[in-house]
């Protein structure tokens, strides 16, 4: 530390003499004044930092004086950064301008490798998807190449800095997406110049990625305080702009840009008001927490919404040929720039007091007025104005329904009736003219909806008559009321979908406030309306089936939440009651019961209405699922889920005030909105856990909570209302309705965000060709359905009509056929199973392909490829693995619930097996290794029948949810694939590695640090001290392979290779395990540390990566080696800068984790010591005596219990006292190690049975620390009634006990009379703390052969032997050394046992068996033991005669352990070191030669037959045809034999 203290004094030293000669250089005087200062300040730090390393230098062990030191460093970097900060912050800006170039060019190129690549690309899914993510990033690639501009153009304006950073940060994700579609694209373009030139551009823009991430992320953090003040800057600069705009308009010089058209920029405006309205509503969150960083990329993203608003509103004024509109839109427009400034400088203003109500207060009110803003807006848009006004002419004409008392009717009941249901019919044709408008031109719209108010009028007026002949005027109002609102809804849903068509659920929306027209109409005929019995519900029915008939038009959007298979179950169901109630209308209208007759009409209107539902969803599920169509891709949140609570949720509390509402209808409209607001709240949950966004997360939590909160208080006055449907409860239950429709909306609009939203799948041309029977059948069905409520209608009135029951049974009949028709074009259509039929067969071909080159393998007949490398090959198999291995899990998930999406997968999965084959053969077509070649022709095969397999599984599943019997084989089978995959993967990177390839190591590493930053991370299944152990590992291993590699790069170049690869997968699982690391951490400031810190570090391998794969391919290139050493030390220093992150975010835990190695380096220098001790050479180095070591030992050791004690105190204390705790820990089993050894050498090598005893107990001490540190981590900051706390007591308790016979064993050394005794019960202490580890279902991380735990059995009976004969002879030194044995045979025994148990061949009865011997055998032996010591205090001719029972069943149990040991070995076990065997292999080698030989023989003239010679002691008899053929094999014939094995085996072919 002091050294350090002085190089870093003498940098600050050369910095301040720099500065001042920069402030003496300067110009302007204010400059020159501010170097001045920063020098001095920094002159100041280095002066206390000095004087603070004296101090440490002169007091060593003082911690006040070490802390001093660090508190003076860390003031030194403080004002380092503030006197360089210009500096610093120039040189990121400068690599942000330089990264963000690369990445431009770089996608530039990919996009035109892409293009090159479209002809031959046979994937058409991959090509759309590549397609689409070109057309995204090529969207992005401007406005990062004119935020590069801008920043060099303006160097000091932190506008084009902030600028320039927005702009990388969101070039990032579409950037990510192409590298992606790129590579699932290589494998299928059969050009292979295209595909190359596709490949190396991914590689190269996923390289330029990283690089733009790391350093868009510094430059964020160097100029990312002063991002709302930029954003403010923007808002006003729009404004002025908008203001320019607006006096151009008045001249007449306002034109259109290129490209800009009326229809584009109303979609835009329409579109972008969403983004705006949901990113002010992040401003207005984060500013209410008081998060200043947040806040500022909250107004960073509301000032960019704003931007493109501002450029649809000059967009739609320049095209508009309306003055008058065009001036109202650019003012409107300015009215939300002006309000949004506002709203940004109040947001600035409640940072900085926050939770103040006065400001939070004002931000609402000022928010409100931006959104009053916003709408106004909107509605200046074309065609919006009109449909205002039809809605201001509903609520003036229903205001007539206001009054207290109707006039009496003018008119008789006919006429009013006649009237009444003209109007309605008038009604609900313009209400399906509004629908059908808003899919045309903006004046349709208008028109439409002008008639439409019309229309309302009078059957407004018409209604107002009938009420008037009612008895019961209220409840007529009432519907008329409903009527009113269900109008004005469908026109608020015409105008969002004609401002935003593309809005996700919109025409769902529309279709529905249409249907909700028809039922107010329906509802309001049948109540008033005196007609025969059966007219009116027929009139209803045929009113309900013109409104659904609109399903049937284009089905492109879901229309409800059913999948495939709930639509075939609707179908079924829905045609059962169908027929049911056609019969009942035959029946009815027969025999003349007319009420039924009108239910049945009633029933089976609603039926045919489920059923062109379910059949219209059923077409959109076989639309997006044919192949050719484009999937959809699931966004953050669904709208469609948020927009129908919404909705359900306003339509419950509407019936909750409703005075006519019923005790049971409260009770109903209670239990939606409580179903709804509880899907919402899980909705948020899982929104907020999948986000990466920081603001979107806080934001779906706070909206979570006050739709939680607002439905609790409702629930309140919902019970007071059932209790007593008094007045005064339901006006209480109307008020607390507000807060909850308030927070549903405010979530839903938030929810919109385009950010969140899913892409629409596109149905293809083939699409919608599948579509169409089911469409047929159901608009056949509908229309027959139709005719036959007609006719029915003029049999209810006339049922003696001959003519009329022929037609009705002709249109029964038609209904029926129309019915099956479509249930069987439903079923013939079922999602995925037609494409997993054609990919099975494409991957039963390539696996028939394999297979021939295998044989041709064998028979070495395989053709080399000439036309490409075997590098090339080499990449394209890698290639095409990665890809099958990312489809695993999405066909899983598919082919468990998603039908729509498994014909996609699987297809796309077939896709990769042709180009599979293609370069698995040519791989081992230029391999010169026949078992290589064998290798991969084996594992391609293999990972092909896996995809059959689970191809088989997924058809069977089907996407089925309810098939659950599926599920498990699913799983399983993904399971095999993966491991197929893994398999392969290894051998590929093995020779990749061996050739100096390292392209696909690159990726590998480049792909693992996109993944920190994809999204948030799953549930954690640990604590932060779990991810930060196995991070400390993986960073360590890292370390000591970078210097392998400078150690190799000079000694064995070849070896790099295996090195790089290791490093590879180190850093995978590094970057994995750091993700989770980040995320667990608090605060989130040390999780953005140590994800930034984990980036750095893979840049750094991949620099040392490469470097390693250039010097395999020219070893002797000095100037490489010298690069791949620079790397080596790059990256060992920022394995440091990992470390230290991780111990900023626990302090404590990273110093248990130090501590804890430490402590195993104690131990492993332990054992090398008992192995000197066992050979007798350790010595002392001076005439010492143990005496003179005694005290220091004693002393040393109660020193390290104190230290115990602050240790278990630690776990719960603070992090720095834990830390203390720790070092203190390790400090003093350090030394207490060091005079220990000291001991143990003075006792002399004569006796070096006592030196292992002591040097033993110190050992068990160690563990014993080791073990309660790993205990003190795992209870660090947990609760005390955590298990981790009780493994903490007992961890503690062995430690005592340890040192307790460390001191005893020490006081006994020089007792001959005792020490042998104190050695046995030491010994016996150890053991059965062995056995408890033994005994513990911890799984030991690594695996032995049954072998190895035999052949430790034979260290248990030897350990047997001589405890009975040192029972026998009672001779301490016979003692000691059965004690000494005695840990080392159990020890190894108990290990080999456990480990062995464990294989993944082994089976659990098995491995039960096995652990319950091992546990008999130690248990038997220490009863043996526990013997000895009992005669050792008092020896009788009984006692040692009954050594020989303890014995026997030591004996026994070994035995049972033995058989259990041959048990795991299974019957198909051989053991490969026989001799035997290797003869058998080895002939079954020559065989397969002479097999293949002899096929080549076949082809040319017969020649003489083969002569054979064979060594005389062979063990196998080989004549002239040594193998015989057995179940399509060759095999072997053995002879019995005595002779020994022969040296060597020669067949001599002639």
């Amino acid at each position: 530390m002091v050294r350090q203290a002085r190089v870093l004094a003498q940098a600050t030293s050369d910095l301040v003499n720099a500065m001042r000669s920069d402030a003496e250089a300067e110009i302007d005087m204010e400059n020159s004044k501010k170097l001045l200062a920063a020098a001095k300040l920094l002159a100041d730090s280095t002066a206390r930092m000095v004087e603070a390393a004296k101090g440490a230098a002169a007091n060593p062990e003082n911690e006040d004086q070490q802390q001093r030191l660090r508190e003076a460093a860390e003031g030194l970097r403080v004002a380092t950064n503030a006197a360089a900060q210009n500096a610093i912050k120039k040189k990121i800006v400068n690599r942000l301008e330089i990264a963000a170039k690369q990445a431009a060019a770089a996608a530039t190129q990919t996009i035109a490798a892409s293009q090159n690549a479209a002809v031959s690309n046979k994937n058409t899914a991959a090509h759309q998807q590549l397609v689409q993510s070109c057309k995204n990033v090529a969207d992005h690639i401007p406005q990062l190449v004119q935020g590069v501009r801008g920043s060099q153009a303006q160097a000091e304006d932190l506008s084009a800095q902030l600028a320039l950073i927005n702009s990388s940060q969101n070039f990032l994700q579409p950037g990510s997406k192409m590298v992606a579609s790129a590579k699932a694209a290589v494998p299928t373009v059969t050009d292979q110049a295209a595909a190359m030139q596709l490949s190396q551009c991914a590689k190269n823009l996923a390289t330029s990625l990283a690089e733009l991430r790391t350093a868009s992320q510094k430059a964020h953090e160097a100029c990312g305080p002063m991002e709302i003040d930029s954003a403010l800057n923007t808002v006003q600069t729009l404004k002025n702009e908008l203001q320019d705009a607006k006096m151009a308009a008045v001249d007449g010089q306002l034109k259109p840009l290129p490209g800009e058209t009326l229809e584009k920029c109303t979609q835009d405006l329409g579109s972008t008001s969403k983004a705006v309205g949901s990113s002010m509503a992040q401003l207005l969150t984060c500013a209410a927490q008081g998060n200043e960083h947040y806040t500022g990329v909250a107004a960073r993203e509301t000032a960019q919404a704003l931007k493109t608003l501002a450029q649809a509103a000059r967009g739609v004024a320049a095209s508009t040929t309306d003055p008058v509109a065009a001036h109202a839109m650019l003012d409107s427009a300015r009215d939300v720039m002006e309000g949004s400034a506002m709203l940004i400088q109040e947001a600035k203003q409640a940072l900085a007091v926050p939770g103040d109500a006065d400001s939070q207060q004002r931000l609402a009110q000022v928010a409100k007025a931006v959104s009053h803003s916003l709408n106004n807006c909107v509605n200046c848009l074309p065609g919006q104005k009109d449909v205002d006004v039809a809605l201001k002419s509903i609520g003036e004409s229903s205001k007539k329904l206001l009054v207290d008392s109707l006039p009496p009717s003018s008119k008789s009941f006919q006429e009013a009736q006649s009237e009444l249901n003209q109007a309605a019919a008038d009604l609900n044709q313009s209400a399906g003219e509004v629908v059908h408008a808003t899919r045309g031109q903006s004046g349709e719209l208008a028109a439409a909806s002008g008639k439409f108010s019309d229309d309302f009028d009078e059957f407004l007026d018409a209604g107002i008559e009938m009420a008037g002949q009612a008895q019961d005027q209220i409840q007529v109002i009432g519907n008329l009321k409903s009527i009113s609102m269900a109008s004005s809804k469908l026109l608020l849903a015409a105008k969002s979908l004609s401002v935003d068509p593309g809005a996700p659920n919109a025409k769902n929306l529309l279709a529905a406030a249409a249907r909700a027209v028809t039922e107010s109409i329906n509802q309001l005929i049948t109540l008033c309306t005196q007609q025969a019995p059966g007219q009116k519900e027929c009139d209803n029915a045929l009113r309900e089936l013109e409104t659904v008939k609109g399903m049937l038009d284009n089905p492109n959007e879901p229309v409800s939440d059913l999948s495939y298979f709930d639509c075939i179950e609707s179908v079924m169901e829905n045609s059962k009651v169908l027929g049911e109630s056609m019969a009942g209308i035959s029946q009815n209208a027969k025999t003349g019961d007319l009420l039924v007759f009108g239910e049945c009409v009633g029933v089976a209107s609603k039926a045919l209405c489920g059923l062109t539902e379910a059949a219209a969803q059923a077409a959109y599920l076989v639309g997006i699922s044919d192949p050719n169509s484009q999937a959809g891709q699931q966004g953050l949140v669904d709208p469609i889920q948020f927009a129908r609570a919404n909705q359900a949720i306003q339509m419950a509390c509407q019936n909750l005030v409703d005075p006519a509402s019923s005790p049971s209808q409260v009770l109903s409209a209670a239990t939606i909105v409580a179903k709804h607001t509880s899907a919402l709240c899980n909705a948020c949950r899982i929104a907020s856990s999948k986000t990466a966004n920081p603001i979107a997360k806080r934001h779906f939590v706070q909206s979570a909570k006050e739709v939680a909160n607002s439905t609790a208080n409702l629930v309140k006055t919902i019970k007071a209302l059932d209790g007593d449907f008094s007045e005064e409860n339901r006006n209480k239950c109307r008020i607390a309705t507000a807060p909850l429709i308030e927070a549903v909306e405010n979530l839903t609009a938030f929810a919109s965000n385009p950010e969140f939203v899913s892409i629409p799948a596109q149905i293809s041309t083939e699409g919608s060709r599948a579509q169409e029977p089911i469409l047929v059948s159901a608009k056949t069905m509908l229309e027959s359905s139709s005719l036959l409520i007609k006719t029915a209608r003029s049999l209810a009135i006339n049922p003696k009509d001959p003519p009329t029951w022929s037609v009705l049974a002709g249109h029964s009949h038609t209904v029926s056929d129309s019915i099956k028709s479509l249930i069987t074009s439903i079923r013939d259509k079922a999602p995925g199973q037609r494409e997993c039929d054609f990919s099975i067969d494409g991957i039963n071909k390539c696996i028939r392909d394999i297979e021939q080159a295998s044989l041709a393998a064998v028979s070495q007949s395989l053709a080399t490829r000439d036309d490409i490398s075997v590098e090339a090959l080499q990449e394209q198999l890698t290639s095409v693995v990665q890809e099958i291995g990312h489809l695993i899990d999405p066909i899983a998930t598919a082919a468990r619930g998603e039908a729509a999406q498994l014909g996609h997968k699987v297809t796309q999965l077939a896709s990769y097996f042709e180009p599979l084959v293609l370069a698995a053969v040519g791989v081992a077509s230029k391999t010169l290794n026949h078992q290589q070649q064998m290798t991969v022709l084996d594992q391609s095969k293999t990972l092909a029948e896996s995809a059959l397999q689970i191809l088989y599984a997924a058809k069977e599943g089907g996407g089925n949810p309810k098939a659950s019997h599926t599920h498990d084989a699913i799983t399983e089978a993904a399971q095999l694939m993966k491991e197929a995959v893994d398999d392969i993967m290894v051998t590929l990177n093995e020779a990749a590695s061996e050739v100096g390839m390292v392209g696909g190591m690159v990726d590998l590493i480049a792909e693992a640090m996109t993944k920190l930053d994809e999204g948030t991370p799953p549930d954690p299944k640990g604590t932060f001290v779990d991810y930060q152990t196995t991070v400390v590992k993986y960073s360590k291993a890292i370390a000591v392979t970078a210097q392998e590699m400078m150690t190799k790069s000079v000694t064995n170049p070849e070896e790099l290779g295996g090195l790089a690869s290791q490093m590879t997968n180190d850093y995978g699982h590094l970057a994995l395990q750091g993700r989770m690391a980040a995320a667990t951490a608090e605060p989130e400031e040390i999780g953005f540390q140590i994800r930034t810190r984990v980036q750095e570090l893979g840049h750094g391998c991949i620099f040392l990566v490469q470097k390693a794969g250039a010097l395999q391919i020219c070893p002797t290139d000095s100037y490489t080696k010298k690069e791949l050493i620079e790397c080596a030390r790059a990256v060992t220093e920022k394995v440091s800068l990992v470390l230290s992150a991780l111990q900023a975010g626990n302090k404590g835990t990273q110093a248990c984790i130090t501590a804890a190695s430490a402590v195993s380096g104690i131990i492993a220098d332990l054992d090398t010591t008992i192995m000197f001790a066992t050979a007798g050479t350790l010595n002392a180095e001076n005439n010492e005596s143990f005496a003179d070591h005694r005290e220091n030992i004693l002393k040393t050791a109660k020193a390290l219990v104190e230290d115990t004690k602050l240790l278990v105190s630690g776990a719960a204390s603070s992090q720095d006292k834990l830390a203390q705790a720790a070092q203190s820990s390790a400090n003093t089993i350090t030394q207490l190690a060091e005079v220990v050894k000291l001991g143990a050498a003075s006792l002399g090598s004569d006796d070096p049975e006592t030196q292992v005893v002591l040097i033993n107990a110190i050992k068990d001490v160690a563990k014993a620390l080791s073990d309660l540190i790993g205990a003190t981590k795992g209870a660090a900051s947990k609760p005390a009634d955590d298990p981790s706390m009780y493994q903490l007591k007992g961890a503690a308790k062995v430690m005592v006990t340890n040192v307790t016979s460390l001191l005893k064993t020490v006081k006994a050394v020089e007792d001959e009379a005792t020490r042998g005794t104190r050695a046995l019960e030491a010994t016996i202490e150890y053991i059965k703390q062995e056995l408890t580890v033994f005994q513990s279902s911890e799984v030991p991380e690594k695996t032995s052969s049954p072998e190895e735990s035999i052949r430790m059995t034979k260290g248990i009976t030897m350990a047997t032997a001589k405890a009975v004969a040192a029972g026998n002879s009672c001779r301490q030194e016979d003692v000691i050394a059965t004690a000494n044995l005695s840990r080392k045979a159990v020890a190894d025994m108990l290990t080999a046992c456990k480990q062995a148990s464990y294989h993944p061949d082994v089976s659990k009865e098995v491995r039960e068996r096995a652990l319950r011997f091992g546990t008999e055998c130690t248990l038997g032996y220490l009863e043996l033991l526990e013997h000895v010591l009992l005669i050792l205090q008092k020896a009788t001719p009984e006692l040692k005669h009954q050594l020989a029972s303890f014995s026997k069943r030591v004996a026994s149990a070994v035995t049972e352990l033995i058989q259990s040991a041959e048990a795991m070995k299974g019957t198909e076990w051989v053991d490969p070191e026989d001799p035997t065997v290797i003869a058998e292999t080895e002939l079954l080698g020559a065989a397969a030669s002479i097999e293949a030989a002899a096929k080549k023989l076949e082809q040319l003239k017969p020649r003489a037959k083969p002569k054979v010679s064979v060594h005389p002691h062979c063990l196998f008899e080989v004549t002239r045809c040594p193998y015989i053929r057995c179940n399509n094999s060759w095999k072997l014939q053995p002879l019995r034999t005595s002779h020994p094995p022969p040296p060597c085996l020669v067949i001599r072919i002639n």
